[in-house]
């Protein structure tokens, strides 16, 4: 309200003497007249002088009079029309005019103005059985994502997990539902089976327990059911297997140890009994025999080792279970994990005697590799001088055997032979964040704002299932843009799991640790003055990602003295000008509501106290928002 426009020229001719506002609504089939609803703002903002000068205009829409008697706007006064029914365009058309009156010796002005398309909202909104069955499931799971409002209206926030139909003479319907990763847990409620359209229903690796609820048979349209990872027991519905059979579902049950699918009882047979009594009989007897055994073979082998030499090592097929020996004596498993495991001549081989260095970092070095079936690697070599140890190491495998997200780059095996480590990973072909932000990588242009945008989302989305999907959660204490990777696609996955710590959620605030990681200028303060990390530590990290990712600058800036990104980004912003904080990279190739969006949800993230800082979820949320303005922008 501080500025206003004014015809350009002024003379006393009646076209220099109108402000003319024109524009087309745009209509489509479902909407051939949408019609307006304007809002039209004024203030004085000169000093008028005397009663002989006046500024006093009419205003139109269409050449139909507006405002019934001449406006003159009040001196440092904001003052606002608006039409209370919809105006109608001629096909789409709108035309708005201030026009001078002729006692007027001043010009029109104008300070702002808003217009809304009417649009009608019968079978706008979704289905009222659907609307129902998501609400029982949002408040039973208290699901923290962007589920506000209407499921599936508007299609631009539609909710996370969803996908709806849509048709112009029938609600919203929602054909599919994907709840995986959420740590669910309970019984299967019966609410899902309202949902009549649903052709799509995940509800992988959560905490499922009970039976398959018979009701999902019902559901006319489901195509495919993804019930892997779960606690479930019990036998597969007959109703579910019929459709099995007949080609016409696809059902996902792996990974449920409990649940049988020979879709009839799971209760043992009388035969099967009475086998079952014999082994009952026999295996005690057979344990007797052979322990007995194995205690006089064991007194040989100590009678003829006497004065066995320490130290013995292993041979390189050792057993996967990477055991050490604590103070004590006593012997604990470290390690177990199901991934494939590799020799030191494997790791030769595929990476050609280590010929192709993709990085180096605290760990060791990273080597280009290629598994006999073709299949590109990403070997990631201990070196002796690496300061992280055998124990790191250990967590890192062990850790990677246990989370599993598209976001999180996935462990293909490891090697632990002899004194030598190593782990394989995906590979990740376009390198990392920070060298495309930084113009590293001399073979591709500067990444897009939108690609940035989903970058970011999706690196949340990896650290989100740390913090809130894993039991116990896990803190990423070393986020930062050199550990997201990107793939051919550019889709990000966060690396680097060995400083991984859990964190547990029963009544601890925070974890005590007794030595500082991670990286200068992304350390959050709490973490870095007194060793206290939680969950809002590693949503810190990620600020200072976001706000790397706005400006393109490194965490720490040398302008003239050090300068963390942080203070640098809230100088600037305190002009009110977002451009000088956006790369220049991006080229003005922008919306500029969603850059202003993600600088604020970066900073709230970099809070000083770890209460003010939003959660993953939240953060998660925030971005999802943010790269839906911005393709709103871009359309």
């Amino acid at each position: 309200m501080q500025t206003a426009i004014t015809p350009r020229n002024g003379s006393r001719s009646a076209s220099s003497r109108t402000i003319e506002l024109s524009w087309d609504a745009a209509p489509n089939h479902a909407y051939p007249d949408p019609g307006v609803i304007g809002i039209v703002y004024f203030a004085e903002l000169e000093v008028v002088a005397g009663d002989a000068a006046a500024r006093q205009f009419e205003m139109a829409i269409n050449g139909k009079l507006w405002s019934k008697a001449p406006f003159t706007p009040q001196h440092l006064v904001c003052d606002a029309f608006f039409n209370s029914e919809a105006h109608r365009g001629f096909g789409g058309d709108y035309n708005i005019t201030l026009n001078a009156t002729a006692n007027s010796t001043l010009l029109p002005t104008i300070n702002a103005a808003e217009f809304f398309s009417v649009v009608s909202m019968t079978n706008v909104a979704t289905d009222s059985k659907d609307v129902a069955a998501m609400a029982v499931i949002k408040a039973k799971y208290e699901v923290k994502k962007n589920w506000a409002g209407d499921p599936c209206a508007p299609k631009t926030l539609v909710w996370e997990g969803l996908n709806c139909s849509y048709a112009i003479s029938m609600p919203p319907r929602i054909t599919r539902l994907n709840m995986s990763f959420g740590g669910l847990s309970g019984g299967i409620p019966s609410h899902f089976s309202n949902l009549k359209a649903i052709k799509y229903l995940d509800l992988s690796y959560n905490n499922f327990t009970g039976p398959i609820p018979k009701a999902l048979s019902d559901l006319p349209f489901l195509v495919v059911l993804d019930l892997t990872g779960n606690q479930l027991n019990g036998s597969i519905p007959s109703g579910l297997m019929k459709r099995i059979q007949d080609g016409s579902l696809t059902l996902r049950y792996g990974k449920n140890p409990n649940l049988c699918s020979n879709g009839g009882s799971c209760e043992p047979t009388k035969k099967n009994s009475k086998s079952m009594l014999a082994v009952y009989i026999a295996a005690p007897i057979l344990a007797v025999v052979v322990i007995g055994a194995l205690a006089v073979l064991l007194l040989l082998i100590m009678t003829k080792k006497q004065g066995s030499i320490k130290g013995s090592v292993k041979p390189q097929n050792e057993a996967s279970g990477v055991h050490s020996q604590s103070r004590n004596g006593d012997t604990h498993s470290l390690l177990q994990v199901d991934n494939r495991r590799f020799t030191y001549k494997d790791l030769q081989v595929m990476t050609n005697n280590f010929k192709t260095v993709l990085g180096r970092g605290g760990f060791g070095s990273v080597y280009d590799g290629f598994l006999p079936d073709g299949t590109q690697v990403a070997v990631k070599l201990r070196s002796e001088s690496s300061r992280q140890g055998v124990r790191e190491f250990l967590t890192e495998a062990q850790t990677l055997t246990k989370i599993h997200h598209k976001n999180l780059v996935s462990m293909v095996g490891y090697c632990k032979d002899g004194e030598y480590m190593a782990l394989v990973y995906e590979h990740m072909s376009e390198g990392n964040l920070e060298d495309k932000l930084r113009g590293k990588d001399s073979n591709s242009t500067s990444l897009t704002w939108r690609q940035r945008l989903r970058i970011a989302m999706e690196s949340a989305q990896g650290l989100e299932y740390l913090h809130v999907a894993c039991s116990p959660a896990f803190v990423h204490r070393d986020v930062k843009t050199s550990n997201i990777l990107l793939n051919v696609n550019l889709k990000a996955k966060v690396a680097d799991f060995g400083l991984l710590k859990a964190f547990n959620h029963d009544g601890d605030t925070h974890v005590s640790t007794t030595r500082l990681v991670g990286t200068h200028g992304y350390l959050a303060p709490e973490y870095a003055a007194a060793l206290q990390l939680t969950e809002k530590s590693g949503v810190y990290n990620f600020g200072v990602v976001l706000l790397e990712v706005i400006t393109g600058r490194p965490p720490i800036l040398q302008c003239p003295k050090p300068t963390n990104i942080i203070q640098w980004v809230r100088q600037h912003l305190a002009q009110g000008n977002i451009e000088d904080v956006a790369d220049v990279r991006i080229r003005g190739d922008y919306g500029i509501n969603s850059v202003w969006k993600v600088t604020g949800v970066a900073l709230k993230c970099t809070a000083q106290a770890p209460t003010q800082r939003p959660t993953m979820t939240e953060v998660v949320a925030q971005l999802q928002e943010c790269l839906k303005l911005e393709e709103h922008h871009m359309i």
